[in-house]
């Protein structure tokens, strides 16, 4: 088994199949669509056909790291619209629309479910579990092959850490919290800064960032300067002053020899 700690390369999260998959009709689009997608480096995450103002399909994708851009979906209707004509999945005209997960996204493969760890989910099995359909709680990681939950609407008395089989679930997906849109920030700059620096694109350090990097270290603030050892004596104090009027008036300082 897996080792869910151990680090997932782009290859093998490429590879990782979906756990949660969709019947009839969105089975034949996903069956057409998922080779495509990951012959392009994207991961197919869900089909959903609508029927609202007409027949829609969408086709949720994303890169391995659990990016998707407006280019990258671009670059995925042009490969796939003249694929889809071809295999003819629908009997009837559709608009077709890509779109990325979101930040309240589906769950649908293992890492999924590792990744969202400590986040806020909401589960419907197709199996019933303990005589229960739907579960809503914080996710709690991955063991063997059940999502660990706790439950935040179990009833007193009633024990909140439930396992559910992963290929029982029928639909997973994240509810949008705080903390999960801070986290979605925090990942989408970290990965906007990263783009910048393979691209070249990462703005040059101010100029004087770059004179101070060439020069010593400044001078600590609260460090005492050392004061000239042989500083000279004051010529303006009272002796002197007493001397000068004695000097003036012709009378000898009985203080000085001759």
């Amino acid at each position: 088994m897996t080792d869910p700690t151990a680090p997932h390369t782009d290859a093998e999260l490429l590879a990782e199949p979906r756990l949660v998959v969709e019947p009839g009709v969105a089975a034949r689009v996903a069956a057409v669509a998922g080779p495509v997608l990951q012959g392009m480096g994207y991961r197919l995450v869900r089909i959903r056909i609508t029927g609202e103002a007409g027949c829609t399909v969408q086709i949720m994708a994303e890169r391995p790291d659990g990016s998707m851009q407006i280019e990258d979906c671009e670059a995925v209707s042009k490969a796939l619209s003249p694929v889809l004509d071809v295999a003819d999945p629908i009997d009837r005209a559709y608009r077709l629309e890509i779109s990325s997960p979101g930040i309240d996204r589906p769950l649908v493969r293992r890492s999924d479910f590792e990744r969202s760890r400590g986040h806020l989910a909401r589960i419907e099995m197709a199996v019933a579990h303990e005589g229960r359909r739907r579960f809503r709680g914080t996710l709690e990681g991955v063991d063997g092959d059940c999502v660990k939950l706790h439950r935040d609407d179990a009833p007193e008395g009633e024990d909140a850490d439930v396992l559910l089989s992963m290929e029982d679930i029928a639909e997973a997906k994240l509810v949008l919290t705080d903390e999960l849109i801070a986290e979605s920030m925090r990942r989408g700059k970290a990965a906007e800064r990263e783009l910048k620096r393979n691209l070249g694109l990462e703005p040059p350090a101010p100029a004087h960032a770059i004179r101070q990097t060439m020069t010593s270290a400044p001078e600590p603030k609260n460090k005492v300067k050392n004061k000239p050892k042989n500083k000279p004596a004051p010529k303006n104090t009272k002796q002197h002053r007493l001397a000068a009027e004695k000097s003036r008036r012709g009378e000898r300082d009985d203080d000085k020899g001759d």
